[in-house]
């Protein structure tokens, strides 16, 4: 692609000057990996924690929702290496730490809670592994379950704290949510528990 590129400049270089013209640019964009994965979540990724009672929830401290669990389950075409993260669709509205997810925000745009995400269980291959995080982009890896947008999230064998090429990978996803303190929430009328987070899949 290279060499033909340079030949069609050096061709458009030294052709003779004839009139002045429009142009328009065209990319051709894309990706070739060794083969392809896809993530599935059960359950659409739907948690529903239905109608919430106020009278349930702290007023001075955060209130732990009961955890929630969905299965994740990932398949390639071959052995693959890749990470996980998310993508936080509510950024910003997060009460908690950064790296938890955002429930959205009341009418008085007060932060409702969040949402902690922690892969427990792995399976890769048909064999028990282990989760390992990177917080520096992948340079170096630690045991840890989260699962967020922050950091990345990969798949180790054995004692080895390095991301592991995988074909079949089978985990829970376990949710931790906790509701800010009703004394910082304006909760006159019905308000929406609005978290939505994406799993991305990048191949290493």
């Amino acid at each position: 692609m290279n060499a033909f590129a340079s030949r069609l400049m050096l061709t458009l270089l030294l052709a003779p000057p004839a009139f002045a013209a429009s142009t328009s640019d065209l990319s051709v964009k894309g990706s070739i990996t060794p083969s392809a994965c896809e993530p599935l979540i059960s359950g659409g990724g739907v948690v529903d924690f239905g109608k919430i009672s106020v009278g349930s929830l702290n007023a001075d401290q955060f209130t732990a929702l009961p955890n929630q669990s969905l299965h994740l389950s990932v398949r390639c075409e071959g052995s693959t290496f890749f990470t996980l993260n998310t993508v936080d669709n509510r950024a910003g509205t997060s009460a908690n730490h950064d790296y938890w997810h955002g429930l959205g925000m009341t009418p008085n745009n007060e932060k409702i809670g969040g949402s902690s995400f922690h892969l427990y269980t792995p399976v890769a291959d048909g064999v028990a592994a282990r989760i390992i995080n990177s917080n520096d982009g992948g340079v170096s890896w630690i045991p840890a379950s989260q699962l967020n947008h922050l950091w990345l999230t990969a798949i180790a064998r054995g004692s080895n704290n390095v991301p592991a090429a995988v074909q079949e990978f089978d985990a829970e996803i376990r949710l931790y949510t906790h509701i800010a303190p009703t004394e910082r929430l304006t909760l006159l009328d019905e308000v929406p528990v609005d978290g939505h987070a994406t799993v991305q899949l990048t191949y290493l």
